[in-house]
Parts: C-alpha cells; structure tokens; sequence
C-alpha cells in the first residue's frame, strides 16, 4: 500500500465525487491520487501496434490533454479546422474545440460536441503553440456532468450525455506558451487557474457557471492546483513564480504562502503525505513544503530544497521516493521524498526527445511518455531499471498527454488516436 493512501482518499474526498467515483475512475488530470498514481495490478508493460491493443480509436484532432474516466466512459478533448500543420495552418476562423465521449470497453465515440473558438483571442499556430495545439488543458468530470477549460474561449460545461450547459470567459490575455491548466472540482465548485487569460484563479458555481470567487494576482503560472486536507481544513495549492501559494477553495481567501522557485511555473505540486512537493522552471529545482498554520494567512518555510527537476512535466510518487524526468534533457531522477536526497539521476537510452506528458506509476512501474519516441517503462524503485520501450511503428504522431490507468489498462492518446492497451 503506498505510503500516502490516507491523503490520497482524503484527496478524493475534496473533489466533492466521493459517492460516484470508483477504484476504476481516472476523474480529472493525473488521476484520484493529482500525481499519477494507479491502484492497479497486472498492467502491461510492452506494446506495439497490435500486441496488447485492446482497441484504437482515432480521434477528430490533435491534442495535448488526458484521457480522463468516469463510469464506463472516456472524455478527452481535441480540435480542429485551425493549427493542423504548422507549414499550412489555415485560416483561424475555423479553430474548433472537441469534447469527445467514448465507450470505455469498446472505444466506441459515443458523441463529439464542438465548440467554435473565440477567434478574436486566440493564439496564432506558431511556436511554442504549435509544440501542443490547442486542447492542452484535460477535462474533469463527475456525476453532475464534465467541464473543460478552453483559454480564451472560456471554461465550459456539459452534462454526461453531451449537452451544452454554459460557457464562460475568464479573461482575454493571450500568451506565446499558450494555455494548459485544467480545471478542478470543490463541493458545488468548478475551480479554473486562469493565470495567463486574467491573472487569477476563478471559483465558478457548476450548475450555472456564475462566478463565485476570485484570486486576482496570479503570476506565470501554467499549472493545475492541487486539493488537499491540513491543518484541518481543505486546501487549493498552486506554484506561481517566487510562491506556492494555498487557497480557500470555497472562497479563494489565502491561506498561506511559501517562498517558491523563481520563474515561470509549469509542473504541477503533489501531495505526499504530511508535504506537498513543487518542481520547476528554467534552472530545475525541487522543494519540499509542509503546508502553514491555521490562523490568518501565515508564510511557511521550505522543508528540503533540491537543483533537479522539469521545466514542464509533474512529478510522481511511489513507496516513500519521487520520480520525474527533464523535459528536455533526457534525465530520469529519484529522490527521497522525506529528505530530498537524490538517489539517482540517469540519462535515459536511447535517447527518449522531449518529455512534456506527466509520469504515471503503476504496478510497480514508471510510464514516461514521451512527444516522439514511445513510451519509456522504468521500475519504480531506488535504482535505475530500464525495462521496455514502446514505440507505435504506424502512427508516428506527437504524444503529449499523461495516460490514464483503470481496470489494468493503459489509455494512452496521441495526435491521431486514443489507444486502449491492455493484456
């Protein structure tokens, strides 16, 4: 049993799903535990086209977000009409965002709802734009229906058979990375970090999208908070530039902060345990923080405080150590996750490209999924085991998303298809 359990449950409990989620639900971005982790047994550890598919299913568009589950049904986003090459891109009037429903066994599209995108506001195809596209951010679902954040066309809302509920705008700030966070559910709360579209993070009512609260102030900030219980009250945790920063999540009020790494933020904290770890930026750091008091908004202090880390991909825990990967240096790392020890840093081989999806553990195992060369399986242990590479040989599209586990299967999406692996 991972060590962190009692938080992981207690994480399930925050995000207001307790009565409708299941062992076999991957409800928001990175899973029940928000860092990756699977209660699974038995998953595979190679593939290719054919060995161990369970089904393929190609989808409307590319996209960089995740695969979540709920029930027996899959929702990911896509899009379409705009930013399909970046030689050709086309004309932006035609940029469309996608909310697509599959069935978990067969991979069947149930149904696929468009929305147009605000073209006014948008991003032009180029850059680091065109690295992940436009449905960056992962959807978040539960038994009152699915939201998904869409930058400056707004954060929207669906019921669970695909009907339209609202859509609403969090600001029109356009940025050259794009947007990516995803949106997080609290009690009758939808809860968005708009950081780069309106500086804030917006607590938003889910049956009608009306606005709730709001935390002005956000600064380069490109991940999704996090919910956890301390000091005997929930808590929404986010890194931003110079802080972590702890939230109300019923109100937004601050709770707490604490000095953070110094640039823009993409990698998302984790829970672990009594701690919540931050990775980050430019320079790679990682800190260890243990969330403040429980008066008025009080600064708390670093525990451990380590130069390795990602300047995109979140981090991931197993069994009392921290695994993560360099985005672009081709670096596996493990760290004691109470001391910040490093206890190995391995340049990965062969060389695996960017690694912008997030880590998944399961059974034992690390999933790195990489942008061009596969899938990379490590043991999820305290010393440097490489143990397959999967690689699709007819489907050479870019890979960004962070898979989802549930049922001992891999959902694993690229810029062409959704794949359900399994044995």
């Amino acid at each position: 049993m991972h060590r962190n359990f009692g938080t992981l449950l207690a994480v399930v409990t925050l995000l207001g799903v307790t009565a409708a989620v299941q062992a076999a639900d991957w409800p928001r971005f990175r899973g029940p535990s928000q860092a990756g982790i699977a209660q699974v047994e038995n998953v595979p550890t190679e593939w290719d086209d054919e060995k161990n598919i369970v089904w393929k299913t190609d989808m409307p568009g590319p996209g960089a977000s995740s695969p979540v589950i709920f029930g027996d049904r899959i929702y990911v986003t896509c899009y379409s009409g705009y930013g399909l090459s970046e030689e050709n891109p086309g004309d932006k009037k035609n940029l469309k965002r996608h909310l697509v429903c599959l069935d978990q066994k067969s991979g069947e599209i149930i149904w696929d709802e468009a929305l147009p995108a605000n073209v006014e506001h948008e991003s032009d195809f180029s850059g680091f734009v065109a690295l992940h596209g436009y449905a960056s951010s992962t959807p978040i679902v539960d038994d009152t229906g699915v939201y998904v954040y869409y930058g400056t066309t707004g954060a929207a809302a669906y019921d669970l058979d695909g009907r339209h509920r609202w859509t609403v705008n969090l600001g029109d700030k356009i940025h050259a990375f794009g947007t990516a966070n995803s949106p997080v559910l609290f009690k009758d709360l939808v809860i968005l970090n708009a950081g780069v579209e309106g500086d804030a993070i917006v607590g938003l009512n889910k049956k009608t999208g009306k606005e709730v609260w709001r935390h002005q102030g956000v600064n380069r900030s490109w991940n999704t908070p996090i919910l956890i219980e301390a000091n005997g009250r929930p808590e929404l945790i986010y890194s931003e530039q110079g802080f972590v920063r702890a939230l109300d999540p019923a109100t937004g009020k601050e709770l707490w902060h604490c000095t953070g790494i110094d640039d823009y933020i993409c990698p998302s904290v984790i829970p672990v345990g009594e701690l919540v770890v931050a990775i980050g930026a430019r320079k790679n750091s990682a800190i260890a923080i243990k969330p403040g008091g429980s008066g008025d908004v009080t600064e708390t202090n670093v525990v451990w405080e380590l130069d390795k880390g990602s300047n995109v991909s979140s981090p991931t825990y197993h069994e009392g150590y921290l695994y993560w990967a360099s985005e672009s240096k081709g670096v596996a790392y493990c760290a004691d996750a109470k001391t910040g020890e490093l206890i190995y840093q391995e340049r990965m081989e062969p060389r695996p490209g960017l690694i912008y999806a997030s880590p998944v553990v399961a059974d034992g195992k690390l999933y790195y999924v990489t942008r061009e060369e596969g899938t990379y399986v490590l043991a999820a242990a305290p010393s440097y085991e490489l143990i397959a590479i999967n690689k699709f040989e007819f489907d050479d599209s870019i890979a960004n998303g962070s898979p989802a586990v549930v049922n001992n299967k891999i959902y694993l999406r690229t810029n062409k298809s959704l794949y359900c692996i399994g044995q």
